[in-house]
């Protein structure tokens, strides 16, 4: 994420009219037109604010400004509940009193999830509690910052429980390097509600949904889904549409890491001057799914570019998409996205830095096209930006061919990965050597073992040390 910007942090992304309007009022006052939504469920402007040091201290209502980096928004699938499948339990209420029990800015990343949504991302954070079937009670998955693989917390989670131990794994974990190690002194520090393991976790394969536009919900409400597509939100149409969901009743806004928002609750009575409302703003809400299923760097002209060029070669070719999600980064190694394939931009090498040279990309996707995998193959690298429509509608076709012939309804993500196929991942930006493919760009031929390889050999992306690589089994289809 650009590194000038200032946030304003929603816990979950969960706001209500009157939060978000006195929001729009600071953001107005120091000057801003527009604000930016994050990955991460937040609001997001750059460093224009007069006084930011005061308005870090008065938060708005219970929000915060915040310009330390370290701090982290949580992020939950509340913006999900009640609108698309979810776990039996798990309601838009419970996120809402979990949410409420946060009293401290945790720096670790949190992310509260349904495992049966796919619409907010279940492994993006240090911390992933995820729903499991047995009623009030989480898995937590750890990617933890300095320890070298992620791992699974050996039991359950009960729901109040998730604010304490979130805080005790906060406050220990760098002095640990296991599971097993922080498990003791967790156990040894808070009494917890916690329940064994009886089953691993089952994250069935979803498609992505569409989430715009008016929806019905239940018998007599609806719900709102709207996008724009430079993430450039207009501060005074947000400050109007305040004011109407508080003429109307409407309590809660919920912003999605896809840089959009979501509005539940929406009674049919409202619905003619919500259209209206909407209509007079001008506001377009059927925009087609080609453009809705992508995550792009905030603020970034380059990658949006790139995602019109893209985007545009999809429509004109009639290629579908459905199901897929795309995402840009200019950060080569850095994988914290969530979409099913990733375009990198490789950086400039420093030799050439003073002349002007076509960028060229790499083209990776999740193993299955399913981003809770946690497991990324390379398809492409080094190539020319003319080639990547042809690229990515290869991968599109490749990615409705193995559908419905995969288990993808099954994907097990606590067992230990299917014994099939051993390579060598990088621990640091998880690319994949295979001795049975080689390494074409360092020119390690076809069969060449990993403990044959040179002892200069890096890792083609990242380029980490050899010493970097560790073995795992993986599913290559």
């Amino acid at each position: 994420m650009n590194d000038d910007l200032h946030r304003i942090l929603f816990k979950g992304g969960v706001t209500s009219p009157g939060e978000l309007k006195d929001s729009i009022n600071l953001l107005e006052a120091a000057g801003h037109k527009e604000v930016f939504f994050g990955s991460r469920q937040d609001l997001l402007f750059p460093k224009k604010l007069k006084n930011v040091e005061d308005s870090e201290k008065g938060s708005v209502i219970n929000t915060s400004v915040v310009s330390e980096r370290s701090y982290q928004n949580i992020v939950c699938s509340y913006v999900s509940a009640d609108i698309f499948d979810m776990t039996y339990w798990l309601k838009g209420s419970t996120y809402l009193y979990i949410l409420e029990q946060f009293d401290y800015l945790p720096k670790l990343k949190i992310n509260i999830t349904d495992p049966k949504q796919r619409l907010v991302p279940v492994f993006s954070g240090n911390l992933n509690f995820i729903a499991s079937s047995q009623e009030d009670y989480w898995y937590l998955h750890l990617d933890l910052p300095k320890w070298n693989t992620s791992t699974y917390y050996p039991v359950l989670i009960y729901s109040w429980d998730i604010v304490m131990v979130a805080k005790a794994i906060e406050d220990f974990y760098e002095e640990i390097d296991d599971v097993d190690s922080l498990f003791y002194v967790i156990s040894q520090k808070i009494d917890t509600n916690s329940r064994t393991i009886d089953k691993t976790l089952e994250i069935p394969y979803l498609t992505f949904p569409y989430y715009e536009g008016m929806n019905r919900m239940g018998l007599d409400q609806y719900w709102l889904g709207l996008y724009w597509r430079n993430n450039r939100y207009d501060l005074s149409f947000l400050k109007d549409f305040c004011g109407f969901c508080l003429d109307n009743s409407i309590g809660k806004i919920c912003i999605t890491p896809w840089k959009s928002f979501i509005v539940k609750g929406i009674k049919s009575a409202s619905r003619p001057d919500l259209e209206r409302f909407l209509g007079q703003w001008g506001i377009n809400v059927r925009h087609s799914q080609l453009e809705m299923n992508w995550h792009l760097p905030v603020d970034d002209a380059h990658a949006l570019a790139l995602k019109k060029y893209l985007v545009q070669n999809f429509d004109q070719n009639d290629i579908s998409t459905y199901g897929l999600t795309f995402g840009i980064s200019g950060d080569v190694g850095k994988r914290t996205h969530f979409a099913s394939v990733i375009i990198e931009k490789n950086k400039q090498p420093e030799l050439i830095k003073d002349f002007e040279i076509r960028p060229t990309y790499n083209v990776l996707h999740f193993q299955n096209f399913d981003p809770n995998t946690n497991i990324y193959i390379n398809y492409a690298q080094d190539v020319d930006k003319i080639e990547l429509p042809g690229l990515l509608m290869e991968l599109s076709k490749k990615y409705f061919k193995q559908l419905g012939t995969i288990k993808n309804k099954e994907v097990k993500s606590v067992a230990v990965q299917e014994e099939l196929t051993e390579v060598y991942q990088c621990k640091n930006c998880l690319t994949i050597y295979d001795e049975k493919v080689g390494d074409i760009n360092a020119k390690i031929q076809v069969g060449t073992g990993f403990h044959q390889l040179p002892e200069n050999y890096c890792c083609s992306v990242c380029e980490a040390s050899v010493t970097d690589f560790r073995k795992i089994k993986l599913n290559l289809f």
